[in-house]
């Protein structure tokens, strides 16, 4: 569904992407891993059209992402830190993302399944950050689309929603929905990535399921395995 082509990107003398080369598959649930500055978010921008790579090519079902747009209306993208207008009520705010799609949305479900229908008829500016966090979680999966791209979605989740979130993952997988998604919860990933890819300093380091990453790394657990992989690199670059 998704193909990265030799990406690269700088920031002024900063090399972001070096050669980044990725395929993403139809139907399954993707984990990109990375410590801080890896190029994690660069990487999803770079498909989402709101950074331009310097060479290489972002396909979306076998065509570039450059200069296009409309391909976006099949897409979902819930940021790490979402900017919400604060006068608006939760229940605005969830009536007016279809209108500026231009997309039909359901989320009844959604609200109940997250508790957010406890608080509807509160302003965002009077939310906790684990409430902000479920209303942006009925925002991506309230559309019908066939790729969702999820940043940290469980930052200030309770035990409660991470549990529902994960069984909506599930589900929504089971439909067919291709899920790209970013966590530094390992123990998450490890539950709900069917392939990883670990990204350090821009540089793609393992591509791969998660029992391919424990075997690669003689590890058994996924937070043993990305710390060898980043040791491991620290080592070479000491070393060189």
């Amino acid at each position: 569904m998704v193909r990265f082509i030799e990406v690269n990107k700088k920031f002024g003398k900063l090399q972001v992407l070096d050669n980044v080369s990725i395929d993403v598959e139809e139907g399954i649930r993707t984990a990109i891993l990375g410590p801080n500055g890896s190029g994690k978010t660069t990487l999803i921008k770079t498909l989402l059209g709101m950074v331009i790579p310097d060479s290489g090519e972002v396909l979306f079902k076998g065509e570039s992402v450059l200069g296009k747009y409309k391909y976006r209306r099949e897409i979902v993208y819930m940021p790490q830190i979402a900017l919400f207008p604060q006068n608006l009520t939760v229940k605005e705010l969830l009536d007016l993302i279809p209108k500026l799609r231009m997309q039909p949305a359901k989320y009844d479900g959604l609200i109940e399944r997250f508790g957010v229908n406890e608080f509807m008829h509160k302003k965002m500016n009077a939310l906790s950050g684990g409430m902000r966090q479920k209303v942006n979680l009925v925002l991506a999966f309230m559309f019908d689309v066939p790729l969702i791209i999820l940043d940290e979605p469980t930052n200030g989740l309770d035990p409660v929603a991470v549990l529902e979130l994960k069984k909506l993952l599930r589900e929504e997988e089971e439909k067919g929905r291709t899920i790209i998604f970013t966590s530094h919860i390992m123990d998450f990933v490890q539950q709900m990535a069917d392939r990883i890819v670990f990204l350090l300093e821009g540089v793609v380091k393992f591509k791969g399921t998660v029992e391919e990453i424990l075997q690669e790394t003689d590890s058994t657990s996924l937070e043993e395995a990305v710390a060898s992989l980043i040791l491991k690199s620290q080592k070479v670059h000491n070393y060189a």
